[in-house]
């Protein structure tokens, strides 16, 4: 597969002269996107990054082989725009390459630390290779996203929980630069009685908010809060292309042609049974791997803006599952699941192109139920020796 992600990039690169024609788009888009708001922080205002006309005139002309006809908006809270104000001190290539290879290492480093998949594999070496060829880091790069950060905060949340609070929370805090991504950590802590995490998660997510509204000003406030609107209207409900692009259950729902309403309340349905399911399983099971693989699966299932490239928490799931299965063994249609999780990337990419169904929601469901079955069955197992070790 490694071999195949390679070529279809040479492919690429072939057949849009070295990524110079503006007839085919290049590697890093929403990078381009990062880039461009860090130019405005530092040579020109917060506010400019939320007003559509300034920041599509700034995008062109910062690139003029943008590659793409439609403009890519700001649609980010400030805590993000603070967050990527260093960007712009380095060009755009170096910038792009280092935030890339950053990303990849230390979402390797949270995936192994969390599933302990080096110790299923032989070393950390052959862990880290596995990982970082995971279809779900190719996408993430290709688009120069943010998706591998975030899911290394997760994993580093739940690494940290019970070792190290403060860390966790802070890590869960800086989830505020994507906060839809942070939206099942409160219910999982509460579950679990984590209550110094949830603290300082709170703490540190509201302090970072706060401060960089200030920095960034209430003019880009106000405008984040209205290019919000129009991503629901314009993306959300209403973009087939994002909607092929979404492994979701709106999505899938939206692709059908069912209205708003329905489409809205089957995925806070869903919604509802993933996030039960997950304060199930961190208040009965104190297995780190089983909790982070529940968290990202659920925090997935709960979202409906959910474009294919934060598949990159769905990577964290299956490093936990693979490990779980290498170690303790295999149960019926675990790795045909994991396989299927393990290509959902690869699929909700090119689908925008080939149009085929949002398998998307049924896949995550899949993985959650693998979850679910192996957890109960490390509880039972547990009681089993519990038992055993008290027997008279």
């Amino acid at each position: 597969m490694l071999l195949l992600l390679v070529l279809f990039m040479v492919a690429w690169a072939g057949v849009s002269h070295g990524f110079t024609t503006e007839a085919v788009a290049r590697p890093g888009v929403d990078f381009s996107v990062f880039w461009a708001a860090s130019y405005l922080m530092l040579h020109g205002a917060p506010w400019q990054a939320y007003d559509h006309i300034v920041f599509a005139t700034t995008e062109h002309a910062l690139f003029t082989l943008y590659g793409k006809a439609d403009f890519l908006p700001w649609l980010y809270p400030p805590t993000y725009l603070v967050a990527v104000t260093p960007l712009a001190l380095l060009p755009v290539r170096v910038a792009h390459l280092l935030f890339v290879a950053g990303s990849v290492l230390v979402f390797a480093s949270g995936a192994l630390r969390v599933s302990g998949l080096a110790r299923s594999v032989g070393g950390w070496r052959t862990a880290a290779f596995l990982v970082a060829a995971c279809p779900c880091v190719f996408v993430t790069s290709v688009f120069g996203q943010n998706a591998l950060l975030t899911a290394a905060m997760a994993a580093f949340a739940v690494y940290w929980l019970e070792r190290h609070p403060v860390r966790a929370g802070l890590c869960i805090g800086l989830l505020a630069i994507k906060p839809q991504m942070a939206v099942v950590f409160p219910f999982v802590l509460i579950a679990a009685g984590a209550w110094r995490v949830f603290a300082v998660a709170a703490l540190s997510g509201a302090a970072f908010a706060a401060i960089s509204a200030w920095i960034c000003g209430m003019r880009a406030l106000q405008g984040f809060f209205v290019n919000l609107r129009l991503g629901r209207e314009l993306i959300l409900e209403h973009s087939v292309r994002f909607h092929l692009a979404s492994p979701t259950t709106f999505a899938a729902l939206r692709l059908d042609d069912v209205p708003l309403v329905p489409a809205y309340l089957a995925q806070s349905a869903v919604a509802a049974i993933a996030i039960a399911a997950a304060c199930v399983v961190w208040k009965r099971s104190r297995d780190t791997s089983m909790r982070a693989a529940v968290l990202v699966t659920a925090t997935l299932l709960s979202n409906p803006y959910l474009w294919h490239y934060e598949l990159a928490w769905l990577g964290i799931a299956l490093a936990c599952l693979t490990a779980s299965g290498l170690s303790g063994g295999w149960r019926r249609g675990e790795q045909g699941v994991i396989v299927l999780g393990w290509l959902l990337p690869l699929y909700e990419f090119f689908n925008p192109g080939v149009l085929l169904p949002q398998v998307g929601p049924i896949v995550l469901l899949l993985v959650l139920w693998v979850i679910l079955r192996r957890t109960n069955a490390h509880i039972r197992a547990h009681i089993a020796n519990c038992g055993a070790a008290y027997a008279p």
